[in-house]
């Protein structure tokens, strides 16, 4: 196995910009390189790209890309994540670069997360990690989220970035499907605050027809991995899909692995699908879908479970476990009442599970 946290430069021939040689990987006999960045540990020929396409086999080594190129970049608050636990109404700096490791069919970020690498860099627009971290700041930003396509194959900047963020005092958050390999979350481990993660089935089934992935195992193990390992915050995502994801049997073992291995005051977020690129032929989930899901989490003993894509309902909202009262109201990403002192409930003094202003 091959490390260089430092990272090289190096040229990557017509149609790359400069490029910077990946953190990890390991040479085969047959000349080929295995990345071990992500769990799929594509085995690379000579000149060639893996299956995100951001890394590249040149002369014996393997480079990333897209090092430093951003696609996206805002300043959004923590909720649009969703994060609902992890010190609401804070203000993040937001990157995305290009490419991903799944390509799910239905993607609502499918501009970035599907493009054509050679074609669409040009249009990005570096970021060094030092210019990220100082544009936090100047934002009176909490933190820096990776996020709006897959983090894990940006693996070496947000490495570089995520160190940088913590020796200046801001906190970091991967917004992610967890397919990154044991090796690389040990070297991010030290780095970052919180671990979003899309849980997008709880079958092979449901992650080959998504993800283009045979098993989903590892991903369970990366999480709880995050959470026991290296003390991140969790929080799970399932946008759940008419067909694809939404059977019952499965919502039931997910959210007993949930309260079994994160705790049952892990929150959940369940999302409303709406149809995107191969997948615009689906009608968006049934608001009562969603809700019989909900029931579902809370029946296997979550206490937190939320509903996202529906502005206005309730199960935005956090209430107190304790005496039931609202603690937290939203509307879509605003906070409108917020009644926690520090970590406890105004009204009766419940501990809330999360991390929060004091």
């Amino acid at each position: 196995m091959s490390i260089s946290l430092t990272g090289k430069s190096c040229s990557s021939g017509r149609g790359f910009k400069t490029t910077h040689e990946t953190v990890l990987f390991q040479p085969l006999e047959d000349q080929r390189i295995q990345c071990l960045i992500c769990q799929r540990c594509c085995k690379i020929a000579p000149g060639k790209t893996g299956y995100c396409k951001t890394r590249k086999h040149v002369n014996g080594k393997l480079y990333s890309l897209i090092y430093g190129q951003v696609s996206s970049m805002r300043i959004s608050p923590i909720e649009i994540k969703p994060l609902f636990h992890f010190y609401p109404g804070s203000r993040w700096l937001s990157l995305g670069s290009l490419g991903c490791n799944f390509l799910c069919p239905g993607c609502q970020n499918w501009e970035i997360a599907h493009a054509d690498i050679e074609t669409d860099l040009p249009a990005t627009q570096y970021v060094s990690p030092e210019k990220a971290v100082q544009l936090a700041l100047e934002g009176n930003c909490h933190g820096i989220s990776w996020t709006y396509n897959e983090p894990t194959i940006w693996f070496e900047y947000t490495l570089d970035s995520a160190r940088m963020a913590k020796d200046s005092g801001l906190l970091t958050n991967y917004v992610t499907n967890g397919y990154i390999t044991q090796e690389a979350l040990d070297l991010l481990g030290p780095y970052l605050d919180a671990f979003r993660v899309d849980l997008k089935g709880f079958s092979s089934r449901a992650y080959r027809r998504i993800a283009h992935i045979p098993d989903f195992q590892g991903i369970l193990q990366n999480i709880q991995r995050a959470k026991d390992q290296w003390g991140m915050h969790i929080e799970i995502v399932t946008n759940l899909i008419p067909g694809f994801n939404d059977h019952e049997d499965d919502l039931h073992q997910m959210a007993r692995w949930i309260v079994d291995h994160l705790g049952s005051e892990t929150p959940w977020h369940v999302t409303r699908f709406f149809p995107h690129l191969k997948l615009s032929h689906l009608s968006p989930t049934p608001i009562s879908k969603l809700e019989s899901a909900r029931k579902i989490g809370m029946d296997e003993g979550l206490t937190y479970v939320y509903l996202g894509n529906c502005p206005g309902h309730g199960a935005e909202n956090t209430y107190c476990p304790g005496c039931g009262k609202l603690l937290i109201e939203r509307d879509n990403f605003e906070i409108l009442q917020y009644h926690l002192k520090g970590s406890k409930c105004e009204y009766c003094d419940q501990q809330i599970a999360g991390s929060f202003e004091p």
